[in-house]
């Protein structure tokens, strides 16, 4: 039997659905701070709130859009999550930078899936980090887009970035309870990152959750 996948529910916007993420069966919540475009964006006077009470073996993570290390390290140490998750390109002398200053805390960041270059960049940078995840995330348009989109990418270049880096790889862009079983059979991942896919109307849903976390067990057997 496979390990199961970790699942992280991302853009919790208050203590009321950190529980309910919590006793569904979550291994990490997304607290997402200010960004250009997307869903969930929370003040950081409630990240640094729920961060405090998340129950132990339950990690709390930071979504920042920040490029500037020092800016990172000080958004980390005003909100104290667990776990840092840097949604924009930094290079890696920056990654050391930001996992020296804040020794204890993983790093990982995101990797917008495009087209082979995607491969090189997740070889790259998976030296400086905790873990990689994916999204379909797009810097071409007028507004920059880091995560929350609900649209899928090309499976194909994930599962080649999990065969290529000793990280954890985590995976987002898209996923819900009708096609995160054939992901995790596609892809294999260390876990699954979900936002849309388990709200209704912005909200998270308990019944749309429970088939994600339902799917997600199923795919171990």
């Amino acid at each position: 039997m496979d390990a199961t996948p970790l699942v992280k529910i991302c853009c919790i916007c208050s203590l009321e659905e950190a529980w309910i993420a919590i006793n569904h069966g979550a291994s990490a919540l997304g607290l997402v701070s200010e960004m250009p475009s997307g869903p969930g964006v929370i003040p950081e006077s409630l990240i640094t709130d729920i961060a405090r009470r998340i129950p132990p073996f339950v990690s709390s993570v930071l979504l920042t859009s920040k490029r500037s290390p020092s800016e990172i390290i000080e958004q980390h140490r005003r909100c104290g999550t667990n776990a840092i998750q840097i949604c924009d390109d930094l290079d890696p002398d920056d990654l050391d930078e930001v996992a020296r200053a804040l020794p204890g805390v993983d790093i990982i960041r995101v990797i917008h899936v495009h087209g082979e270059d995607s491969i090189e960049e997740a070889e790259a940078i998976s030296l400086y980090v905790d873990g990689i995840l994916l999204d379909s995330g797009s810097k071409e348009g007028s507004v920059v887009e880091l995560g929350g989109t609900g649209r899928t990418h090309n499976w194909e270049i994930s599962r080649r970035i999990v065969e290529a880096v000793e990280v954890p790889v985590i995976l987002a862009g898209g996923l819900n309870p009708g096609n995160v079983a054939e992901a995790l059979r596609l892809v294999k991942p260390y876990a699954v990152d979900v936002c849309s896919g388990v709200r209704i109307g912005g909200s998270l849903d308990s019944g749309k959750l429970q088939s994600f976390m339902s799917r997600v067990r199923g795919s171990a057997k």
